[in-house]
């Protein structure tokens, strides 16, 4: 049996990769800051599928919190086969009037977090000889989008790099890019479904995201960008000014 660990697993893209994993049978590790939320979903894979479910409450800006989740990934006595660093969260593009310290624990938890977590996981993935990391970046990696756009580039790039270097050993690492997707992530910033300003062709299914990612991630790809749509529309953005690219990131907030 595949055990596998998801950090923020209580709603979301987290919850749907821990649902399709306990499906093909992989023990699960979910991490996340509400532990009533991440208990239903604990519980709804356990009422489903025959799959161990461990629940980690976390908070990953919190320097113990997420060194306790590291303890967990480099457990040799219960080894952690496959990671998803999923955990994030969305801030206003506004970065001069943004709290400073919020923005600080943005760029702990969508750099930070994945960076410290996919170290701790490594030495036990190098030695068994297999293993497989998903980082969850975004499109707006390819944009001039704020920080947002900042941090889910350093995912991209450190995951290409990582995927290239450690994949010969039997570990992949892939970036997962993916574009709107249809969870609560901009509702919890605010923005009821619908309110976005992003047409209706855009949306993906946060079911056909993952389950393209974990196909991906399968091939060894350093990075995946789920649907056509997507992966033509950042061919495009690279070829644009920065000054138009950030007026099409503005898009969505």
């Amino acid at each position: 049996m595949v055990t596998a660990l998801v950090t923020g697993a209580s709603s979301g893209l987290g919850a749907e990769y821990a649902r399709q994993l306990a499906a093909r049978g992989a023990d699960l590790v979910l991490v996340a800051r509400s532990m009533e939320a991440l208990d239903a979903v604990a519980e709804a894979i356990r009422a489903c599928h025959r799959v161990r479910v461990e629940v980690i409450g976390a908070d990953l800006t919190v320097p113990q919190d997420l060194e306790r989740v590291a303890a967990r990934l480099a457990d040799p006595e219960a080894p952690v086969e496959l990671l998803v660093n999923n955990a994030g969260f969305g801030l206003s593009l506004d970065f001069e009037t943004n709290d400073i310290a919020r923005e600080v624990d943005h760029l702990r938890v969508h750099v930070e977090a994945p960076m410290r977590l996919t170290h701790a996981a490594l030495e036990g993935m190098l030695t068994r000889g297999h293993g497989r990391i998903l980082n969850v970046a975004s499109v707006a990696a390819y944009l001039p989008r704020s920080t947002y756009g900042a941090c889910k580039r350093w995912v991209v790039e450190f995951s290409r790099w990582a995927n290239a270097v450690y994949a010969p050993r039997g570990v992949t690492v892939t970036a997962v890019c993916p574009g709107f997707t249809h969870t609560d992530f901009h509702e919890r910033m605010g923005l009821p479904q619908g309110q976005e300003g992003v047409p209706g062709p855009l949306w993906l299914d946060a079911r056909d995201v993952v389950a393209e990612s974990l196909r991906d991630a399968a091939r060894g790809r350093g990075v995946s960008i789920p649907s056509l749509r997507y992966k033509a529309l950042t061919r495009i953005a690279a070829l644009l000014p920065a000054s138009v690219a950030a007026g099409v990131g503005t898009r969505g907030r």
